[in-house]
């Protein structure tokens, strides 16, 4: 998971954070680009195994995601034991929770409050902040046939 301390590491002290200086940290990096183009930067990146995307939104906010461990759906499509795999999740999250808080990033976040809308998307997480901007580490499924994943997200909001 050093890559993606790294990756935040660089991400930190970048003003403004948008989809361009984003892509150009992880190119400079040495990540491989994942080949999807949107809006003339590249959003899809790979090293070691972690995935790392780039996501635009409304008001120049700009969200820079990563998954650093993932489990597919079974065979059938769906999970044969959801709560095992949801236990897989948060113990790699236990495991690279301390990557984070033992790294010179931790000095810079402060642990922000877990809420709602957070709890209704992560099954497990936690949530810092640093000069406005949200870093958040949980186990996540979007969907019930989609994959159980650990992502790290850094968002920088956009002007309200």
């Amino acid at each position: 998971m050093a890559e993606v301390i790294a990756m935040l590491e660089e991400l930190r002290d970048v003003t403004p954070l948008t989809a361009k200086t984003a892509a150009a940290r992880f190119l400079a990096l040495e990540w491989t680009p994942g080949s999807k183009v949107r809006d003339g930067v590249e959003t899809s990146w790979d090293k070691g195994g972690v995935g790392g995307w780039i996501q635009t939104f409304g008001g120049g906010a700009v969200s820079v995601s990563f998954f650093v461990w993932i489990r597919d759906v079974d065979e059938s499509g769906y999970f044969d034991d959801l709560d095992a795999v949801y236990e897989q999740g948060e113990q790699v999250l236990a495991d690279f929770l301390p990557e984070i808080e033992e790294s010179p990033l931790a000095g810079h976040l402060v642990e922000a409050e877990v809420t709602e809308a957070d709890r209704d998307e992560f099954i497990k997480l936690k949530k810092w902040t640093h000069d406005g901007r949200i870093l958040t580490a949980g186990v996540i499924q979007h969907d019930t046939d989609l994959p159980v994943m650990v992502m790290v997200v850094l968002e920088e909001p956009g002007a309200a």
